[in-house]
């Protein structure tokens, strides 16, 4: 039996029923998060929190504090259901055995594949789109989303090895990167914002929060391997808040130098002297966000197929990502659905972190094939989707429609100081907080 603790000694259970290896430490950890906080989306993504939808562009401070706040708040969310894998070794869905029972538990983890295949057939999308920026359309589209989705696919079946590499190389090579386009576009002079407000302030910190929180549904997957459950959220929360920030704030500078238009956004990067070659270097690491999507997914798979080995279903996954994405250029529309169904999975965590810390949780979960059902805990789940909606029915039309009428029934308009995904958090955790009470008295 091999004595080496690292996490290139041991890789993750291919069973469910298996016992994790808990060779993560801080840095693991921290390298992990900080590659999922880097992100080209997260470029794009700065043009909402700069300038939410149907307000005033911010001033500079304005979105500097709202990426801040939005992110640390998104982030210990995250940080919350990572703990909750950390305490019982227990991927991501597996957990949500104890909180509804087995049976139940199918639920989000159907809406999960879901959105786990989707985002995955978005990064391999981003993908393409940066590695035709800095080819100039050399490389066929076909090709590029092929190479990346192999890529990925190999790196979800070997995810330990992956992170230990993430660790050791490419972590150090995206801070190189990340600073020395910091620098560049630093020593050039912003550009006048022109009329600007601090009335979007609260959207676009809901927006940072947003991005923060779509991680919630796969931390556990990770911080399962961790070696306490406050490496683990120790590590979550410093790792991606700051990368996070850091991410949105060189997008913002690159969209200011610009003009603000979102389709020039590379442009920025690539008109840098040398720009090329530290852009690469992030296209390359965009991988780790779809290998994370690959490899979340065949752990969510397992919790409906427990005896299957996870290898193969990131195989299959991963063909499907790769098929998916080959005829996509327009992910627009699609991506408006992917926020809807991540929508659920933020009142989900307070239900879940309620549950675990104050609940039924502390005295341990039945994770079991055969856990019974509770089915009073999809309440609390209901109620705070339903707030999230009243307050962010989203931009699919048919459900936002639905919605905007039933907003007009009851009075209820979201305003400036509307946070879709702080107040249905806060709601469905309160609702869990009174089920919880209910049932110890």
């Amino acid at each position: 039996m091999t004595t080496d603790s690292s996490p290139r000694a041991q890789e993750a259970p291919l069973l469910l029923s298996t016992e994790p290896p808990r060779t993560f430490g801080f840095a693991d950890q921290a390298a992990f998060w900080t590659n999922l906080g880097v992100s080209l989306i997260g470029f794009t993504g700065a043009t909402y929190v700069l300038q939410p939808p149907g307000y005033d562009r911010l001033p500079l401070l304005g979105a500097v504090l709202a990426t801040v706040v939005g992110t640390i708040v998104g982030t210990s969310m995250v940080a919350a259901a990572g703990a909750v894998g950390a305490g019982t070794g227990a991927p991501a869905m597996a957990n949500f055995r104890g909180l509804f029972g087995t049976k139940l538990s199918g639920l989000p983890t159907v809406a999960n594949v879901v959105q786990c295949i989707g985002w995955g057939v978005y990064e391999l999308t981003v993908i393409a789109a940066g590695i035709a920026a800095l080819t100039s359309d050399r490389v066929p589209h076909a090709v590029a989303v092929i190479a990346a989705g192999v890529l990925s696919t190999v790196m979800a079946i070997w995810p330990m090895h992956v992170v230990g590499i993430l660790r050791r190389y490419v972590t150090v090579a995206v801070g190189i990167a990340m600073l020395y386009f910091t620098v560049q576009m630093l020593r050039q002079p912003l550009p006048d914002l022109g009329q600007t407000s601090w009335s979007g302030f609260l959207p676009a910190v809901d927006t940072a929060l947003a991005v923060a929180v779509s991680f919630v549904p796969l931390a556990a997957d990770y911080t399962r391997h961790s070696r306490s459950v406050k490496v683990a959220g120790g590590a979550t929360v410093i790792g991606y808040s700051v990368a996070q920030i850091w991410c949105y704030l060189l997008g913002i500078i690159a969209l200011l130098h610009v003009g603000g238009d979102p389709n020039q956004l590379f442009d920025s990067f690539l008109g840098i002297t040398a720009g090329w070659v530290f852009f690469a270097v992030l296209v390359l690491r965009e991988t780790d966000q779809s290998f994370a999507n690959v490899y979340s997914t065949a752990m969510s798979l397992q919790n409906l197929l427990p005896r299957v080995d996870r290898r193969i279903l990131a195989a299959v996954v991963g063909v499907l990502a790769t098929v998916f994405a080959l005829n996509v250029r327009d992910f627009s529309s699609y991506a408006n659905f992917l926020l809807l169904i991540g929508s659920v999975f933020v009142p989900l965590t307070a239900v879940l972190v309620v549950d675990y810390f104050f609940g039924r949780g502390r005295t341990g979960w039945d994770l079991s094939d055969n856990s019974p059902a509770r089915p009073i805990m999809l309440l609390p789940w209901a109620i705070g989707f339903v707030v999230y909606q009243l307050c962010n029915p989203g931009s699919v039309s048919w459900w936002a429609d639905r919605w905007t009428g039933i907003q007009d029934a009851l009075g209820v308009h979201p305003t400036w100081w509307t946070s879709a995904s702080l107040f249905s958090f806060l709601a469905a955790g309160a609702a869990t907080g009174v089920v919880v009470v209910g049932r110890r008295r």
